[in-house]
């Protein structure tokens, strides 16, 4: 994204050759500041790791973030089917053998943020699992990257 934006604005610097060097470059530079701050609100916070939602035994979507400090899980146009006692669990895999409990998930439409335990190895738990406790299933996860 930030390559495209970048490459129509050099197209638009070199296609103006009315202006001045100094002015052009001034027009550029706050562009960017633009759209960087831009890309800032739109991503709400900036991002250690993150992940997109794939389905498991339910359809599930949306984008699973965690910021810069590691202390904030955060779920970004989370979608997932109603069950029966569902955890968010950082995991480190799918069947979740093991785990770090971060506590019921908030709801199954919308954007929520958990906690994240002081000290979690999140190069080990890199699986942010929906987890589904009476019927031991994971509804859909997202791997951290």
């Amino acid at each position: 994204m930030r390559k495209i934006i970048l490459f129509l604005l050099l197209i638009v610097l070199f296609s103006n050759c009315s202006g001045s060097d100094d002015s052009m470059e001034i027009v550029v530079n706050q562009m960017e500041d633009e759209v960087e701050d831009g890309m800032e609100v739109n991503m709400g916070v900036s991002s250690f790791v993150m992940g997109d939602f794939v389905n498991g035994a339910h359809p599930t979507s949306g984008k699973a973030t965690v910021n810069s400090d590691k202390t904030e899980l955060s779920f970004v146009n989370f979608k997932t089917d109603n069950g029966p006692k569902l955890l968010v669990y950082l995991s480190t895999d799918i069947s979740a053998t093991e785990y770090v409990d971060l506590g019921d998930l908030k709801g199954v439409s919308g954007d929520f943020t958990y906690s994240i335990p002081a000290n979690t190895d999140l190069s080990k738990y890199k699986l942010v699992n929906i987890w589904c406790v009476d019927f031991l299933v994971s509804f859909g996860t997202a791997e951290l990257k």
